[in-house]
């Protein structure tokens, strides 16, 4: 049960951040809202650095069946500009929960426990995304920094607030050729992403 509760919010932590559309502006003629995905603000907010590096702690609140709910897990995330991003998250007694890889408007996910793997591109899920309501993205900076070290993703139709702290960052390391590169294991059944959100919504 404690795995299922934790792989449901990975899902929906990935979901919010990788997949979901931005708040719809207000226009004097109605017309249907451009899909605009929230990880651009994010990747801005590391825009000063070429590659980076860092352990994440995520911290996910929110609220089912009127009951507030908490979760923590850790991660590792990858960045390249202008935009690469990859985000690891592991159970707090190491097992690997998600291997998630945003590159150049593809988007890719692995879910070890579940043999599973989803691919697609972001631009192919506009239609998805148009009734998600508001969704807020923010960081805060050291006063002497340029990177963030605390980022929330907050939805508050769904009452859920998503929190992100980054610790022992490093800006510009050398990073790896593989770190951003999609290497499915063998045994692991490939889906399309939309296949996973499309269920999601059921």
């Amino acid at each position: 049960m404690a795995f299922k509760i934790y792989f449901s919010l990975s899902w929906f932590f990935l979901t919010s951040f990788f997949l979901w559309g931005c708040p719809k502006k207000v226009e004097v003629v109605p017309e249907k809202p451009r899909f605009v995905n929230p990880l651009y603000q994010f990747l801005n907010h590391f825009s000063s650095a070429e590659t980076l590096q860092a352990r994440t702690s995520i911290r996910i609140d929110t609220v089912r069946d009127g009951e507030e709910m908490n979760f923590v897990l850790n991660g590792f995330l990858f960045y390249q500009k202008p935009d690469r991003l990859r985000l690891l998250g592991y159970h707090l007694l190491g097992m690997g929960l998600f291997d998630a890889l945003y590159r150049e408007g593809e988007f890719f996910l692995l879910i070890p426990p579940q043999r599973k793997a989803y691919v697609g591109e972001i631009s192919k899920l506009e239609n998805l995304f148009q009734n998600t309501g508001e969704i807020r993205v923010s960081s805060e900076k050291p006063e002497s920094g340029k990177i963030p070290s605390r980022i929330w993703i907050e939805w508050p139709e769904k009452e859920t607030r998503i929190e992100l702290r980054l610790k022992e960052i490093t800006v510009n390391p050398l990073l790896s050729e593989n770190t951003f590169q999609w290497v499915i294991p063998e045994g692991v059944e490939v889906r399309s992403i939309e296949r996973l959100i499309k269920g999601k919504r059921r």
